[in-house]
């Protein structure tokens, strides 16, 4: 789950981390308001979206020539007119894709006298099975960028989940950022809190890009993005209530009602599979045989009908879907229980595109008999390869 900008700057200054003085703006009239409620004289002004790159982006409404999603202002008067502006539009950036996404919020922050902008993240490390600091030295900047052009310049700091951040790691991250005096000085505190909140509100990402050390020699999180481990949110109410729905897609946030592992895609050919492992290798074959996959959607081992049925509902709402391959492994999950969910989706739905279903396992020759005797028009395959061939033939055809 993600969060907007501001809250997780409210998330880490309940840590004791330093950010800046700020205010969200969550209607268009706020912004006078918000603005007179921080130090000034500079301000800017940030549109809050889940996705990066925002300073960067253009709003549709605006034209080629607007300024981008994050804006100095100047005055009170300046912090009001970008608010009027921004608020509302659809703000265009590199993660968002060309359909954008609307800004429903702001975020008006103070102003910082910046000396350097550094890069600092921290992530599950897999190759090591620990939480590790990547760090470098040119923040402000795609990191894909500097790990492409100048992958020397990025640091990584794995941390013993016994031992917490140590004398250590703190002077390696201190080395690796190039920190002095003051700005040292603070990092022997900001990292091991900012691992400390990482841990124990169970994020799975935290970056903060820009980390700057101002004019005056300290530390400051400029900007600070943060993901959780949907698995771990019951856990965690208080981060719950922090979900900006309106920054989901909507069949995202079904398919979440009913427990259903669904991220959407850009493709047209839609999945239906049980097992994380087998909808991968399903999405894969259809990219190898040269179409698209629409979503990929785990219904899990011990799926219901009901949830068999929500799942197939699911896909065949996306306008995008022209294919559908369900493609079932039984073990746990039993094929009859496949079967009676598809028909009892398609009864109540309708099926006006090319459906091919492979089974296999536990119960196969029963659901394969109810899908026969449903009357649906079903293509069936023999395996997986067989299945990929016919739904991307019969899309394409």
């Amino acid at each position: 789950m993600n969060i907007h900008e501001y809250q997780a700057k409210q998330l880490l200054k309940s840590f004791g981390l330093p950010v800046a003085e700020g205010v969200p703006v969550l209607s268009a009239g706020e912004g006078e308001a918000a603005a007179k409620a921080l130090p000034g004289p500079l301000y800017v002004v940030k549109s809050q979206i889940h996705a990066g790159g925002r300073g960067k982006g253009k709003f549709k409404e605006l034209g080629a020539d607007a300024k981008g999603g994050v804006r100095l202002s100047k005055s009170v008067d300046e912090v009001v007119a970008n608010v009027k502006d921004m608020f509302g539009n659809t703000l265009v950036t590199k993660q968002t894709g060309p359909a954008g996404k609307q800004v429903n919020r702001l975020y008006i922050e103070d102003g910082a006298d910046i000396d350097r902008e550094l890069y600092l993240s921290l992530l599950v490390d897999r190759s090591v099975g620990r939480v590790a600091f990547v760090v470098s030295t040119e923040g402000g900047m795609d990191i894909e960028t500097v790990a492409h052009d100048t992958p020397e310049k990025i640091i990584t700091v794995a941390i013993d989940p016994e031992k917490g951040v140590t004398a250590a790691d703190v002077k390696k991250l201190n080395e690796a950022l190039k920190l002095t005096g003051d700005a040292a000085k603070d990092g022997e505190s900001v990292f091991p809190t900012l691992y400390k909140a990482f841990v124990e509100k169970d994020m799975s990402l935290l970056e903060v890009n820009p980390l700057i050390v101002m004019k005056n020699g300290r530390l400051r999180l400029l900007d600070a993005k943060v993901s959780f481990d949907n698995n771990a949110l019951f856990r965690h109410p208080d981060v719950v209530e922090l979900r900006d729905t309106t920054e989901e897609d909507a069949k995202e946030i079904e398919a979440s009602k009913y427990d259903l592992a669904y991220v959407a895609l850009d493709g047209n050919i839609g999945c239906m599979v049980n097992g994380a492992g087998l909808a991968m290798a399903t999405m894969d074959i259809i990219k190898l045989y040269g179409a698209e996959p629409a979503n990929f959607l785990d219904v899990g081992g011990g799926a219901s009908k009901e949830k068999v049925t929500a799942a197939f509902k699911i896909i065949t709402a996306d306008p995008a879907v022209k294919g559908i391959l369900v493609n079932i492994f039984g073990g746990i999950m039993k094929c009859d229980i496949i079967a009676e969910g598809v028909v009892a989706a398609v009864k109540e739905v309708g099926l006006q595109v090319p459906l091919v279903v492979r089974l296999e396992g536990t119960n196969v020759d029963l659901g394969k008999k109810i899908l026969r005797e449903s009357g649906l028009n079903v293509t069936p395959a023999d395996d997986l390869d067989d299945a990929a061939k016919k739904i991307v033939a019969a899309v394409e055809g």
